[in-house]
């Protein structure tokens, strides 16, 4: 974008409390502030909300919260009794704290979207994913797409229309509790084919290798993994780089821990999607267009 990151102090009193001072004015003027919600989440949501604070308290004219990775977005709705529906929670704490517009790259779920009572401006990544996958030259009759899971289904539709209309498979799984999954079968033809699975996040990546190693079972060529956000809880690096997947392609929503990297990887910069979307949105310009 060309600009200067704002100057902003930030320390942990001893019991652990978050002190934010920003160390130049705002008096007046649009603030962005870019802060996933990545682990360890609540840290992070919590210096989030004391940074909107800080900003409303020092009259900021706007204050976007600029949220690559949208934290408790998968408790979105209650699948048994007594569950809290935290994504709603999360959002009526980043509205109260003086949020006046909320920036989020592949929300977990479109509804989430509906929990805030201010704008949001959902940002899709995939054209960054789609850009990489399309300079490997891969033939368009070699390739099917596969969402790992029957919710994901719609995201991995989208995605094969835009990748030279690609055909459809899809992993049934289910659940045995969080966390866990189980992969029973597989609707669709990879034989012989590049699969491309397709998901919003990899946690502990046990969704994603599960259904990679049934469409190596089924025939598949070779595997490709691609995901916005790399969330990477164990044991997510053993299952990755065990040889499943023939590359492992994500962005960097969430920051990657040196810690984390292996041969298979590749990180892809969302830097300049973002930038181009936030000056869209200074400009009261059309953000969907982006992505048309």
């Amino acid at each position: 974008m060309g600009l200067n990151l704002g100057k902003i102090h930030i320390k942990r009193f001893a019991d652990g409390e978050i002190y934010v001072q920003l160390q130049e004015s705002v008096r007046g003027c649009d603030v962005y502030l870019v802060q996933p919600t990545c682990p360890p989440a609540n840290e992070n949501l919590m210096e989030l909300l004391v940074m909107i604070d800080a900003c409303r308290r020092a009259s900021a004219k706007n204050i976007t919260a600029v949220i690559p990775y949208f934290g408790y977005a998968r408790a979105d709705r209650k699948t048994q009794g007594r569950e809290s529906i935290a994504a709603k929670l999360v959002a009526n704490l980043i509205t109260e704290s003086g949020a006046d517009r909320v920036l989020a790259c592949d929300l977990h779920s479109g509804q989430s979207m509906g929990y805030f009572d201010i704008p949001v401006d959902h940002v899709y990544c995939q054209p960054v994913i789609l850009d990489y996958l399309a300079s490997k030259k891969i033939c368009s009759s070699d390739l099917v797409v596969v969402s790992p899971d029957v919710g994901g289904v719609a995201r991995a539709r989208a995605f094969a229309k835009k990748l030279s209309d690609a055909p459809l498979a899809i992993v049934d799984k289910r659940r045995q509790g969080h966390n866990v999954a189980e992969v029973m079968n597989l609707i669709g033809d990879v034989k012989g084919k590049v699969a491309v699975m397709v998901d919003d996040m990899i946690d502990t990546a046990g969704t994603i290798a599960k259904g990679a190693a049934l469409l190596h079972e089924e025939g598949a060529r070779e595997v490709y993994a691609c995901s916005t956000h790399a969330v990477f809880s164990p044991p997510a690096i053993e299952r990755l780089s065990s040889g499943l997947f023939q590359e492992v392609i994500i962005t960097n929503t969430i920051p990657v821990m040196e810690k984390n990297y292996f041969p298979q990887l590749t990180v892809l910069s969302v830097a300049n999607l973002l930038g181009e979307t936030i000056w869209r949105v200074h400009d009261d310009c059309s953000v969907s267009s982006i992505f048309q």
